[in-house]
């Protein structure tokens, strides 16, 4: 399945029309919705911009659509590392592409849609974000709805001086043409948002990410090309391979426990070296000082590794891992970085980042601290609400207001801090910092800016030996805490009626699963068969019960098949495989024949599905209460008030009636249901 962009004006209106009557938004609960406090600010600088906060999703699934940025903005992520481009956008991905039934694994890396659509899509969201934050209808207080765009592009120097990716670039940096062209779009029920100042430049940070086995002078030639051409402030995102095989293998195997994940010797061939990646990094800090622009490192990209665990297609000889070991071998490299540059080149960090351990990257002066494992897990979105929750507990545990205050506060190894930077300051100053550490007050104030800089940076360094000398020894990273996949409980799921746990709805980091209500009845199980001039020879021969009000179905255009819906669904058989599959468009229902599915059309007093079952093609039209249905051999028509008094037409051999039955209570579940979804949310739109 390919992903399928969904129109601009359909994804506003149904934005706020689900907000309006069902209280959340692209299937997220406002309850769940970021809310800034007024006593703790959780406030960093990236690249000379100040952002409301350090969370944001990794380069992923999460970043991928329009729906991804604002559910990720909704959680509260403030700087969002889109999706990583390339010039080759038409990649066969294998399905399913990702594993979250214990650690994280997948062997999906780049993106899913061509390279303008991806353009589109990312427009398309921070537009959506701007009339929401205008709209006053979610609690954006003043600044905290601010947010970073952070461009990832690969995966070699000749593919992102293409002029495809250059027309990326330049789209996203000055999107003036696009937004006016979207702005139109705005349907008239919300044509007070028409005149939101959209951002007229949208992104000025790029994340590099490189193949496995980049070479360093490729990477150096591909952060000089974006910094002197675009004048991008960059992040070089590195591998894991950095490490080496030794430290990889103790850390995973002695340490934490991993035996049977194996990383193969040829990774640490193809990939740099640690004295290269120094080397590279001294020469670009010089390179980016003398441009005034901003240069990062990240750590890391995710662990090549064997496909050994029966989930991922045998076809990947190799997959990628992330998760909680990831967190320990990133974690390390980190500490080996500020070793030999100090805290003079910013860090940003991704690896097995979740709710508890949130806190302890914001703790080492990380920015941005980024997701995407832990949100694919059950609650997606809905867990980044626990992150802030969790770094505000932990503020005011230390009594800090303020980020760099916490990061002062964190281990209390502030005093050890002010002492390294002590020198450097008059003894008067010295001693007001250490009365402000027992007595409370303002750190910043106190010290000065140019000091409180020097400590704040101080503290960063001795916070990591800190947190690094102990997370390799943390049980919940080790393997026996992360051994046991979610539960499944014997059943195979049905095209209607399960457990109706809705796990997979929130999992789906495209929103692809959603919810519908279907009256309880029983469709009649009934053949029709022609008899000449004599009519009609009706036979029931029993019903089909729905007995669950609440079901699941898959919005086509939006499930890539990654499986993860499959991993977190108590019965067997993955919701986006067994249940009904629904299309926004005819002609992609026609194409994707060897699947099982449904497209449904509303026009003015009439609706036609398409629909298809166990491989056979159905065409059901309704109009008032007159039906006409069509299928393999037969076309006939009746009245939907009195189908067997009125049934007519033509049909080679039996009918079997039961799909029109099942394929009307879809048409009036879907269409007509009290569920806001993206099919009845395109109104009178094909």
């Amino acid at each position: 399945m390919k992903l399928t962009p969904y129109p601009f004006a359909a994804l506003a209106r149904r934005m706020f029309r689900e907000l309006e009557e069902c209280g959340s938004i692209f299937d997220l609960p406002r309850s769940r919705f970021f809310s800034a406090t007024q006593s703790q600010d959780f406030s960093v600088s990236f690249h000379r911009h100040r952002v409301p906060s350090p969370l944001g999703p990794a380069a992923g699934p999460q970043t991928q659509m329009a729906q991804n940025l604002v559910l990720a903005w909704l959680g509260g992520a403030r700087i969002l590392e889109l999706k990583t481009v390339q010039i080759l956008d038409e990649l066969e991905i294998p399905r399913p592409c990702i594993d979250m039934r214990t650690v994280g694994l997948n062997a999906e890396w780049s993106q899913e849609l061509k390279l303008e659509e991806s353009l589109e899509e990312y427009v398309k969201g921070s537009m959506l974000i701007e009339m929401l934050a205008a709209s006053g209808q979610v609690d954006v207080s003043r600044g905290s709805g601010d947010v970073i765009y952070d461009l990832s592009v690969g995966y070699d120097l000749s593919g992102i001086r293409s002029a495809r990716v250059r027309a990326f670039l330049e789209g996203m940096m000055r999107p003036k043409e696009i937004v006016e062209r979207l702005r139109g779009e705005i349907p008239a029920e919300l044509g007070t948002l028409r005149d939101v100042d959209f951002p007229v430049a949208l992104a000025d940070t790029v994340t590099l990410s490189t193949f496995h086995g980049c070479p360093p002078d490729e990477i150096e030639s591909i952060i000089l090309f974006l910094m002197e051409e675009y004048r991008l402030n960059c992040v070089v995102k590195f591998n894991p391979m950095l490490l080496g095989s030794e430290e990889t293998a103790h850390l995973l195997h002695d340490s934490l426990g991993y035996h049977e994940i194996r990383v193969p010797a040829s990774a640490f061939e193809r990939d740099a070296t640690w004295e290269q990646a120094v080397a590279m990094m001294e020469r670009l800090e010089q390179r980016a000082r003398a441009l005034e622009l901003g240069l990062g490192a990240k750590f890391t990209n995710t662990l090549i590794v064997e496909n050994n665990q029966g989930f991922l297609p045998e076809s990947e000889r190799e997959v990628y891992l992330s998760g909680p070991p990831l967190h320990v071998l990133a974690m390390h490299l980190v500490r080996r970085f500020r070793r030999h540059f100090g805290d003079r080149i910013p860090v940003s960090f991704s690896a097995g980042i979740d709710s508890i351990n949130f806190p302890d990257a914001v703790a080492l002066g990380l920015v941005p601290v980024t997701v995407c494992t832990d949100l694919l897990k059950k609650g997606g979105y809905g867990r980044m609400q626990a992150y802030h929750a969790q770094l505000s507990r932990r503020m005011e545990e230390v009594g800090a207001r303020t980020v760099d205050d916490y990061i002062l506060r964190a281990h209390g190894l502030a005093e050890e801090a002010l002492e390294q930077v002590g020198g450097r300051l008059e003894q008067r100053h010295l001693e007001a910092c250490l009365d402000v550490l027992s007595v409370g007050g303002d750190t910043r104030k106190v010290a000065g800016d140019a000091s409180f800089a020097q400590w704040v940076s101080a503290a960063k360094l001795l916070n990591t030996e800190r947190y690094v000398e102990a997370v390799a020894r943390d049980p919940r990273y080790g393997q026996e805490r992360n051994a046991t996949p979610p539960r499944k409980i014997g059943r195979h799921l049905q095209l209607f009626d399960c457990l109706t746990c809705d796990l997979c709805v929130p999992v789906c980091p495209n929103d692809a699963n959603f919810t519908y209500r279907i009256e309880e009845e029983e469709i009649p199980v009934i053949k029709a068969q022609q008899q000449g001039t004599a009519g009609w020879n009706w036979t029931q021969t029993g019903t089909l019960r729905l007995e669950e009000r609440h079901q699941i179905g898959t919005f086509a255009d939006f499930c890539n098949e990654c499986g993860n819906c499959d991993v977190f669904c108590p019965e067997d058989g993955g919701p986006y495989v067994v249940k009904p599959r629904f299309f926004r468009r005819a002609e992609d229902w026609k194409e994707s024949s060897e699947l099982d599915g449904f497209q449904m059309e509303r026009q003015v007093g009439r609706d036609r599905v398409r629909g298809r079952i166990e491989g056979r093609e159905f065409d059901l039209r309704v109009e008032a209460s007159e039906v006409t249905f069509a299928g393999p051999g037969f076309r006939v028509r009746f009245d939907s008030q009195d189908p067997e008094a009125t049934l007519d037409g033509v049909a080679e051999g039996e009918v079997d009636l039961t799909y029109f039955f099942i394929m009307d209570a879809l048409r009036r579940s879907i269409l007509d249901g009290d569920r806001v979804n993206y099919i009845n949310s395109l109104n009178d739109q094909n």
